[in-house]
């Protein structure tokens, strides 16, 4: 495949799904605002907390400071360096920054709209602020979604890619359990917060891809 029919590919990909998580998050949205998925979060949310223990308490806690903005802030940090020294990412380092400072933007915005409150039958931390979507889950899925997304073609090995998308998805997927099990989420808050993030991080990767398209094109000779 040439490398104009891969562009246009990936920006064909990055559209559908955009549009997708889109139509997920309305979903969800939808059956938060009518009252139609009280009977899942609660189920889910017993079922995890069945699992309550001293060390698995540690454990979520641990997961659920990953996904804080101090330690995102000095993983994003850390990503930086990373991609601008050692694999000199220069353009790539616009659609990271956007990404990981659109993320909590798009949140507040969406906590703004919903005003959903949070659970309050079982905390085992204190929180303030609204529920849905949830922005650790928002932030879980847009910095590890974009670091797979920036290292995959630079892996040059199936292993070392099935690695990298390992590592991404049990950190996504824990950082959204651990707001679960604290009480802190219901289950439809953190899938929300997967959908809308996945929605951002597919717009910017489509217009990142439309750029690079343009850059491609004004390269070649007429």
């Amino acid at each position: 495949m040439s490398s104009n029919m891969k562009l246009k590919s990936q920006f064909t990909l990055a559209f559908m799904l955009s549009v997708l998580c889109l139509i997920c998050f309305s979903g969800v949205a939808i059956l938060i605002s009518g009252s139609k998925i009280v009977a899942f979060d609660h189920d889910v949310i017993s079922f995890i907390q069945g699992f309550e223990s001293p060390l698995l308490t540690t454990i979520m806690k641990f997961f659920t400071f990953i996904g804080s903005t101090p330690a995102v802030a000095v993983i994003s940090l850390f990503s930086l360096f990373f991609l601008y020294k050692v694999l000199k990412h220069r353009t790539e380092l616009i659609l990271f920054i956007a990404i990981i400072i659109g993320s909590p933007i798009l949140n507040g915005l969406l906590k703004l709209l919903f005003h959903r409150a949070r659970p309050n039958f079982h905390r085992l931390i204190d929180i303030n602020g609204y529920s849905f979507p949830s922005g650790h889950a928002m932030s879980a899925f847009a910095i590890y979604g974009i670091l797979s997304f920036l290292l995959w073609r630079h892996i040059p090995t199936r292993w070392g890619r099935t690695c990298l998308l390992s590592i991404s998805t049990v950190m996504i997927l824990a950082i959204g359990v651990s707001r679960i099990y604290l009480g802190v989420h219901y289950p439809s808050d953190v899938i929300g917060g997967y959908f809308a993030s996945g929605c951002w991080l597919a717009i910017a990767i489509w217009f990142y891809q439309r750029y690079q398209e343009k850059k491609f094109e004004q390269r070649r000779p007429n």
